[in-house]
């Protein structure tokens, strides 16, 4: 088991509900932040003192309040931690309910283990944290392993997901291509967008890109 775990969440009611669980499994060790800021100098902190965390909870959205910080969201904490200690197990804790977003924290992020917040929040995550104590496996709830299985968020990529995102914003498909330019973002040609626009439609049976775009919203992809 775990014997130093960092919890990362500006609600003080998720960390209390966090803390039974950990001590119910005997951790030795409990420390919390509520800035993502703090959470990565407590982990350098930890590694500078040869006693490093193994494992770091962390929750995704961070309200903003009147301290300035670098690191504003639990992905931002999550790609900075794993890029300094990338042996770190780390558990993503959220009300996040978007399949792609999830899927993107294991492949793009590395993380062992998601824990949706709600009614068996605390029954979940201590089969979360006992799971990636005990094996390298990626730990999800069983109501939403079909993330893992899903074709339609295993086909769609970033580049996808950019699209309709600002699709979703107003932005014309005329438009795309410069907005797509201003942003670096690439391939920005009007014949590569006008194809994976067609390629969306036909893929979720779209009418229009008005259309298209209230589809994947309903799925959670934007």
């Amino acid at each position: 088991m775990f014997q130093k775990v960092l919890i990362v969440d500006d609600i003080d009611f998720n960390d209390v509900a966090a803390v039974s669980v950990l001590e119910a499994l005997a951790v030795p060790q409990i420390d919390f932040a509520k800035y993502c800021d703090d959470a990565l100098l407590k982990l350098k902190r930890g590694y500078l003192d040869h006693a490093p965390y193994d494992l770091l909870i962390t929750d995704l959205s961070f309200k903003a309040d009147h301290r300035e910080n670098q690191l504003t969201s639990g992905e931002a904490l999550i790609e900075a931690v794993k890029g300094l200690f990338p042996e770190i197990k780390i558990i993503a804790f959220s009300i996040e309910d978007k399949s792609y977003r999830i899927k993107s924290l294991f492949d793009h992020l590395g993380i062992n283990g998601f824990v949706m917040k709600g009614r068996n929040t605390m029954i979940e995550l201590r089969k979360a944290v006992e799971a990636v104590a005990s094996n390298d496996a990626p730990f999800l709830p069983a109501d939403l392993q079909y993330i893992f299985q899903d074709k339609l968020v295993n086909e769609i990529d970033d580049y996808d997901i950019q699209l309709l995102e600002y699709l979703s914003k107003g932005v014309s498909q005329e438009a795309m291509e410069s907005v797509l330019k201003q942003a670096g973002i690439t391939p920005n040609s009007k014949s590569t967008i006008e194809k994976r626009i067609s390629k969306l439609k036909i893929y979720f049976k779209a009418l229009n890109t008005t259309h298209l775009v209230s589809i994947t919203k309903d799925l959670g992809l934007i």
